[in-house]
């Protein structure tokens, strides 16, 4: 179990991160969210020991994770590591990267050890290229395959997926996080898209000025988002008094209802349109099945249950 106990974290006066404390238990997908410059790489960082804490502690089981004033290699070896920033060797083929800290004593079980993880993150074509041929979405795509080369016990990823094009990003998802329950290796996952935490996370937390504001299944705050923060990392949203929070699939366009509002503008959603429409002088969104024209007066009915 991975146990972070009130921990702080400044850069100089500057507090990024304050009493911080939560656990994650063996081969759970944890995810953090939060808005930019709330802490989430940071976060993680500190779960990898490349900083010293000011305050608290972090321990992985028994072992206590210490930042570089105690290590002079940042990180403990059972957890990786995958930032934004990709340390690859460009000038080798994308299996020599991904098998560069594997044994050589086996060659036939390396080889078929690379060849297991280029199928996990779909890069099996590309195994004799060279990295600095490849596109910013297959070096983060390889940056995975390594990281995960050696099965560490904890994977950290820090926006996984950010460089990836949307046509391979689903697919992705699927492998990679299927490949990690399987060997039940912890994943943490900082990222600001809820495809990345909805269908995978087992919990998540929310960080906000330096703190942690919720802390519950993505299930259980998406029903019951506690305030405009969380219901915005999920979908468009609306507040109406005396119903709170809705989202747009809460608010239905009826033929007639004693709620009425005035159409802003329509907008293409694929499966269904996002209305924008004017309400008692405050701005809500509606999902509906057709568009409608500007200015229009609708009725509205509200199903939050």
């Amino acid at each position: 179990m991975l146990q972070v106990k009130n921990i702080s974290f400044g850069y100089k006066k500057n507090v990024v991160l304050k009493n911080i404390s939560f656990d994650v238990n063996p081969g759970e997908h944890f995810s953090i969210i939060g808005e930019s410059g709330s802490g989430k790489s940071t976060l993680l960082k500190l779960l990898y020991g490349t900083y010293d804490l000011l305050e608290g502690a972090i321990f992985w089981n028994e072992i206590k994770i210490l930042g570089p004033k105690y290590n002079l290699i940042t990180g403990p070896t059972f957890i990786k590591y995958v930032s934004q920033e990709f340390d690859l060797m460009p000038f080798t083929t994308v299996s020599e990267n991904v098998g560069e800290f594997l044994s050589n004593f086996y060659p036939k079980e390396k080889q078929e050890r690379i060849s297991e993880l280029l199928k996990v993150v779909e890069l099996e074509s590309f195994a004799s290229i060279k990295v600095k041929e490849l596109s910013g979405g297959q070096k983060q795509r390889v940056a995975l395959a390594r990281a995960i080369a050696k099965q560490p016990e904890v994977l950290l990823l820090d926006e996984p997926f950010s460089h990836i094009d949307n046509f391979k990003k689903q697919s992705l998802r699927r492998s990679l996080f299927k490949y990690l329950k399987e060997k039940k290796i912890t994943c943490i996952v900082a990222t600001h898209d809820k495809d990345d935490v909805l269908p995978f996370s087992d919990r998540m937390i929310v960080l906000h000025h330096a703190n942690i504001i919720a802390c519950n299944t993505p299930n259980h705050l998406y029903n019951y988002p506690e305030n405009k923060l969380i219901a915005s990392f999920f979908e468009e949203f609306s507040v109406l008094e005396p119903y709170g929070i809705l989202y747009a699939s809460q608010i239905n366009v009826v033929k007639n209802a004693s709620l009425k509002a005035i159409v802003k503008q329509t907008y293409y959603r694929g499966n269904h349109y996002l209305i924008e429409a004017q309400f008692n002088g405050e701005t809500i969104f509606i999902e509906h099945d057709k568009a409608l024209n500007d200015h229009t007066e609708i009725s509205i009915a509200i199903s939050k249950d």
